[in-house]
C-alpha cells in the first residue's frame, strides 16, 4: 500500500428490503475493486437495506437479517479489498445507523451515526439511537474517518476525527434530491475540508424510493476545497480514486469530472427516474393515464414514455359533451408524437345513466359541482377498470398547484398509483414542457426527440372541461399569482402578512390559505409522487386534517 491508496467508490442503486439483491450488487462492485487492485471499496449509507427504510428497520427480524447479510458478505469477500458498507447496527438493545468496515472475512469496525436528522423526509431520532463520536479506523497504514451523512453537516464529528488522527474523510450518504441541493452539499463539504485540512470523499447513492430520488453526484475534494473527482448525477457508477501521500499528507489524484446539468434537466430527470424505479421496484411494467388534451396529462405522458418507453404507455381519451374538438385533436397529437397507444372511450352515455339514476334523489336541487364531478369520477372508474384488466398502473396527473388547493376530484382525477408531477407547480409545468420539446437525452430518455407536446397544448388557457366554457381561472387566481402565494405559504411557511407585504391582495391570500387547509384530507389520500423540493406534500409537510386555525394577518 505504501504511499498510495486506491479507493473504489460504488455509487449504486439499492432497493429497500432486497437484502440479497443489494448484497449481490455489492459483491459485483467488490469484484471490480479487486480487479483494479483497490485497497477498499466503499458503499453509501444503509446500502445493505436500501434507504429510506422508515419503520421497516425497527422490525427485529429485518435488522437482524440485514446484519447477517453484511457478515456473510464480509466472509465471502475475505480475499481482496476491504469493504465499507452501510447497514443497521445493534449494541445491546440499541439500534443504530451504522457503517461497517470489513476486512479479511470479518467485520473489524463499526461506525455509529451520531447526528440523526429529524426534518423533511427524515425521522431518524424516532428510529435510531445516537452513536458516540468515535475515532478513525485503519486500512493498512491509512487512517480514515467516516462521518455518516448528517454527521458531516456538523463540524464537531469531522473535527473530532481530524484531532484523533484521520488522514482523509469518507462520508457515506443517503441524500435525496431536491432542486439545487448539489450546491448545498458542496458548500457544506468544502467547509469540512477547510476546517480539518483533510481530503474528503462525498459518496451518495442513486435511485428512486417511493417519493424520493437519490441523485448520486459523488465527489472528491482535496485540501483547500479543490475538486479532484466528480461522478455523474443519477447514474450508477463505480469509480477508482487514487490517493497519494506527500509531505503535506494525502491528496486525491485528479480524475474525471462529470458534467452537472442545470436545474430544469435535473428536475425532469428526477421525475423520470422516480417513475422508472417506482415501477421497476414494485413490479409493474406498463402504465396508463387519462390524456385530456391539456398540459398536465401531456407532460405526464411524456415523462412516462421517457421512463418506460412509449410501447409501455397507454393514453386514454375519455370525452364528455363538454370536451372541445381542440382537446380531442391535441390528445391524439400528443399520443402520436410520443408513439404511445391511444384509446378513445366516450363517457357521455355513462354520465347520462348516472345522472338518471340519481335524479329521484336530486329532484328540485340545482345542478352544481356534484354533476361536474360525476364526469371526473366516471373517468376514474373506467381508468381503474382498465388498470385492473390490463395490469397497467394508473398514473394521476395533478400538479402541485392543484394538489395544494384541492382543485382535483377525490376518487376521480386523483385516482392512480403514482403522480410524477405532484411537486411541480403549474407555472413550472409550462416551462418543463418547453424544455422537453427543446431537449432530448437519449442516454436516459426512452421517448422520441423533438416537439412531442404541441405548442397549442402549452399555450391554451387551462381548463378541466367539466362544464361549458370552463376555465381554471374561473375558480382560481391566475397561476402566476397562485403559485407565487403557494410558494410563500407552503414552501416558505410564510404568514398572510408576509404575502401581503410581497404585493399580493389580502383577500386572495386568505382564500388560498383556506383552500390549502380544507384540502388536507385529499392529500392524505393522494398518490405518492416525485419529490423535487424540501416541502413536497407527503413526508416533508405533515399537517393535521382537522384544523380550525387560520392566520389572522
Amino acid at each position: 500500500m505504501g504511499d498510495r491508496f486506491r479507493l473504489t467508490l460504488a455509487q449504486l442503486n439499492p432497493t429497500v428490503g432486497d437484502l440479497e439483491g443489494n448484497a449481490a450488487k455489492a459483491r459485483k462492485a467488490w469484484d471490480k475493486a479487486r480487479e483494479a487492485e483497490a485497497d477498499m471499496v466503499a458503499f453509501p449509507e444503509m446500502f445493505i437495506t436500501g434507504y429510506n427504510t422508515q419503520d421497516l428497520i425497527m422490525k427485529p427480524v429485518f435488522h437482524q437479517a440485514a446484519i447477517a447479510t453484511i457478515e456473510a458478505l464480509a466472509a465471502d469477500c475475505a480475499d481482496g479489498p476491504a469493504i465499507a458498507i452501510g447497514g443497521p447496527a445493534l449494541e445491546g438493545a440499541s439500534l443504530y445507523n451504522g457503517y461497517y468496515i470489513c476486512r479479511g472475512g470479518k467485520i473489524v469496525t463499526k461506525v455509529l451515526k451520531h447526528h440523526l436528522p429529524n426534518e423533511t423526509v427524515f425521522d431518524e431520532v424516532r428510529i435510531y439511537d445516537n452513536g458516540p463520536m468515535g475515532g478513525p479506523y485503519a486500512i493498512g497504514n491509512v487512517r480514515i474517518g467516516s462521518p455518516i451523512c448528517e454527521d458531516a453537516w456538523h463540524e464537531d464529528v469531522a473535527e473530532t476525527l481530524a484531532e484523533t488522527g484521520a488522514e482523509f474523510l469518507l462520508v457515506p450518504n443517503g441524500s435525496p434530491y431536491y432542486r439545487n441541493k448539489f450546491d448545498v452539499r458542496a458548500n457544506m463539504m468544502v467547509a469540512r475540508v477547510v476546517e480539518t485540512g483533510l481530503p474528503l470523499v462525498y459518496l451518495n447513492m442513486v435511485g428512486g424510493q417511493d417519493d424520493q430520488v437519490f441523485d448520486g453526484g459523488t465527489f472528491v475534494l482535496n485540501p483547500h476545497g479543490e475538486l479532484a473527482v466528480q461522478m455523474p448525477v443519477f447514474d450508477e457508477c463505480v469509480s477508482h480514486v487514487d490517493f497519494i501521500r506527500g509531505d503535506e499528507g494525502w491528496k486525491a489524484v485528479p480524475g474525471d469530472k462529470a458534467h452537472l446539468p442545470d436545474e430544469w434537466e435535473q428536475d425532469y430527470r428526477c421525475m423520470v427516474e422516480s417513475l422508472r424505479d417506482y415501477m421497476g421496484k414494485t413490479g409493474f411494467k406498463k402504465v396508463l393515464l387519462g390524456l385530456s388534451g391539456g398540459i398536465d396529462s401531456a407532460i405526464v405522458a411524456t415523462i412516462a414514455a421517457d421512463a418506460l418507453g412509449p410501447e409501455n404507455v397507454r393514453c386514454v381519451m375519455l370525452p364528455s359533451e363538454y370536451t372541445s374538438e381542440h382537446s380531442l385533436e391535441d390528445a391524439r397529437a400528443v399520443a402520436e408524437a410520443l408513439g404511445c397507444a391511444y384509446d378513445f372511450v366516450p363517457i357521455s352515455a355513462s354520465r347520462a345513466a348516472v345522472t338518471e339514476t340519481l335524479s329521484p334523489l336530486f329532484a328540485g336541487l340545482a345542478a352544481d359541482v356534484t354533476e361536474e364531478n360525476i364526469q371526473s369520477r366516471l373517468r376514474g372508474l373506467l381508468l381503474m377498470a382498465m388498470s385492473n384488466k390490463f395490469g397497467e398502473m394508473l398514473l394521476t396527473t395533478g400538479n402541485k398547484s392543484e394538489v395544494a388547493v384541492g382543485y382535483a376530484t377525490i376518487y376521480g382525477d386523483m385516482a392512480g398509483g403514482y403522480n410524477p408531477i405532484k411537486d411541480l407547480y403549474k407555472t413550472r409545468v409550462f416551462e418543463t414542457c418547453r424544455w422537453r420539446n427543446a431537449n432530448h437525452r437519449p442516454e436516459w430518455m426512452m421517448g422520441p426527440a423533438g416537439e412531442v407536446i404541441p405548442p397549442r397544448v402549452i399555450d391554451k388557457p387551462p381548463t378541466a372541461e367539466l362544464r361549458e366554457d370552463q376555465k381554471d381561472e374561473d375558480s382560481l387566481p391566475p397561476y402566476e399569482v397562485l403559485d407565487g402565494i403557494l410558494t410563500m405559504l407552503v414552501d416558505g411557511e410564510a404568514s398572510v402578512s408576509d404575502c401581503v407585504a410581497a404585493g399580493y391582495e389580502r383577500d386572495v391570500v386568505k382564500r388560498v390559505e383556506h383552500l390549502i387547509y380544507i384540502s388536507e384530507y385529499k392529500r392524505f389520500q393522494s398518490a405518492p409522487g416525485a419529490r423535487l423540493t424540501p416541502r413536497a406534500f407527503w413526508l416533508d409537510r405533515r399537517y393535521p386534517i382537522v384544523n380550525r386555525w387560520r392566520d389572522p394577518g
